[in-house]
């Protein structure tokens, strides 16, 4: 069987993030009964300070490595990433002592203070990470990149363990987990980066080739850093309102119904979305831009739709099952975000059109209406003393934003707006039998477990369907047996 290049580096990385995946929901169960809600609150405050501040660490020129055609210009915009990370990193000291205390403040989380000296830490290894991991895109070291995220996954996880088996349950292990699982990756890509281009770097990148390159690709820092900024921002809100408003505990349910919920989508999406960024801007030059995004969009919701919708009828009873009582809450969380969750895993791998057709502009323009939107819904339901309805108002923001946003971009890839729409159509056609089927043993109360049965039949069922009439997803699976 033949099998395209996009669809086999696709695989590639899938794989590796595969591996991870199953590292991570393996071992989540233990963890959840080894760390409280409050600890997990804990690691996703420290996580969203750290998040809004690392898409700024390198001004965004990470995502020009891809885009010259000249390796020489490419080392350039790696360099250049490789100086800012470390003068940003510097920089935010003397901001996070002056702005500690008022931070603390208003999240109610005292303990969060003494972890704030971690986050310039955090930042140098992450803003590094970001610069190998574009560097080995552009080369197509996509094994490279799939083993990188297997070592964080097994580092970060095995620390967890460690960690809570030794007795040390609180959110700072989780910190220091996620930190050490970070650098392992980096240490991963920059190692043999070094070992096969060290040479190439050290006679190719100089001050006045980081200075062109600085001035060539301005509009990134100019308009797609505020645009990521603000998209950063839009994440993170949620988690900090709900610090503010309700406490680190309704944070903990919040970020690990997320957090299982973007899974799969930060894992094989990204892994998507990568390869396609790279695909993308070949096919740019190549007038093709239309065909692959088409062939993206499909696949992202062929693959997302329907197990997510799945979850909107048995999200809750998946987590008590599997991460134990305390954890219900959760779930239900996971419930009112699973259609959300199907635009997002849609619309996000194929947002790169906005930096391959010079739409900065529109991109910034539309993380500031989504952030506007989170923080209104976040608001409202503060007000309200309701986490619950905070949680929904964002879940239906973001259905509105993520939906014709992710028609905006095939519009701007060139694909009719009539043929997104069918393909949604299609698609949701297949679903609607297993939805009324999930309904019905709803409705007939039917025990949980019982219901977890049929909904995991389902999808079996969809799964074949997919084998049998979708050559791409049949090749691929083929490939990985």
């Amino acid at each position: 069987m033949t099998e395209s290049p996009f669809s086999r580096d696709v695989l590639t990385l899938v794989t590796g993030t595969t591996v991870s995946l199953i590292i991570t929901t393996l071992a989540s169960p233990i963890i959840t009964r080894l760390y409280g809600p409050e600890a997990f609150g804990l690691v996703a405050l420290f996580t969203s300070i750290t998040g809004i501040l690392g898409v700024i660490v390198c001004l965004r020129y990470e995502l020009a490595i891809v885009l010259p055609k000249s390796d020489e210009e490419a080392a350039n915009i790696f360099g250049l990433c490789m100086f800012l990370v470390v003068v940003v990193s510097i920089t935010t000291i003397p901001l996070l002592i002056i702005l500690q205390q008022p931070i603390v403040q208003f999240l109610k989380a005292p303990q969060l203070g003494q972890f704030f000296w971690l986050i310039p830490l955090t930042l140098l290894v992450s803003g590094s990470f970001l610069a190998l991991n574009y560097w080995n895109t552009r080369t197509k070291q996509f094994k490279r990149l799939s083993i990188a995220r297997i070592a964080s996954s097994v580092t970060t996880t095995g620390t967890q363990l460690g960690s809570g088996f030794l007795g040390y349950t609180t959110g700072g292990a989780l910190i220091y987990a996620n930190i050490f699982g970070q650098f392992v990756s980096a240490c991963v890509l920059g190692i043999q980066i070094m070992r096969e281009h060290f040479s190439f770097f050290k006679h190719t990148i100089t001050w006045k080739g980081m200075a062109e390159v600085f001035r060539r690709y301005s509009n990134f820092p100019k308009f797609d850093v505020w645009s990521a900024f603000i998209n950063q921002l839009s994440w993170q809100v949620p988690v900090l309102l709900l610090s503010s408003f309700f406490s680190t505990t309704i944070v903990g349910y919040y970020s690990l119904g997320m957090m299982m919920v973007t899974l799969p989508m930060s894992l094989i999406g990204g892994a998507i979305a990568q390869v396609f960024f790279q695909r993308a801007a070949m096919a740019q030059h190549e007038g093709s831009l239309a065909i692959i995004f088409e062939d993206a969009y499909s696949l992202l919701i062929k693959i997302s739709l329907f197990p997510l919708l799945l979850l909107t009828f048995i999200g809750q009873y998946l987590f008590v099952l599997i991460f134990g009582p305390s954890w219900g809450e959760a779930g239900f969380y996971i419930q009112i975000l699973s259609v959300w969750a199907v635009f997002f895993f849609i619309s996000s791998p194929i947002s790169s059109i906005l930096s391959i057709a010079g739409k900065q502009k529109t991109g910034l323009i539309l993380s500031t209406i989504n952030l506007i939107t989170r923080i209104v819904s976040i608001v409202l339901g503060g007000i309200l003393g309701s986490a619950t309805l905070s949680i929904l108002f964002f879940s239906l923001s973001g259905i509105v934003m993520y939906g014709s946003t992710g028609i905006l971009f095939m519009h701007y890839a060139g694909v009719p707006i009539l043929k997104t729409l069918k393909i949604i159509g299609e698609n949701l056609l297949i679903f609607l039998p297993a939805g009324a089927v999930m309904a019905i043993a709803k409705i007939l109360n039917l025990n949980s477990t019982l219901q977890i049965i049929i909904a995991a039949l389902l999808l079996v069922i969809y799964c074949g369907y997919l084998m049998k009439t979708d050559p791409k997803i049949r090749n691929m699976v083929y490939r990985i047996r």
